[in-house]
């Protein structure tokens, strides 16, 4: 088995990291906002660009046959895509 390069190293971390925003972070609020049946306080443009940028990362993984790629931020376009959905849902709850 080789040495772990400083690359590899931090490309695992990277992955790590982004994988926990994405199965605890956003499911967390996911669970508050359900919880509280308000989304109060949360950026929409942010949650929605965030979304964008999970979708377009997600093809981007589509169009180079990257599997880590489609999974990792396939789960950012669900737990963003939830999030967006109860924006909308609990809009008119203040």
């Amino acid at each position: 088995m080789g040495t772990l390069t400083l690359a590899a190293a931090v490309g695992i971390t990277t992955v790590t990291l982004g994988i926990l925003v994405k199965v605890i972070g956003f499911p967390d609020q996911i669970r508050k906002n359900y919880r509280d049946k308000s989304t109060k306080g949360l950026s929409t443009a942010f949650i929605l660009l965030s979304f964008l940028a999970y979708t377009s990362w997600t093809l981007h993984g589509i169009l180079i046959h990257d599997t880590v790629v489609i999974v990792g931020q396939g789960l950012g376009i669900i737990t963003t895509g939830a999030i967006l959905l109860q924006i909308y849902i609990y809009r008119g709850n203040k």
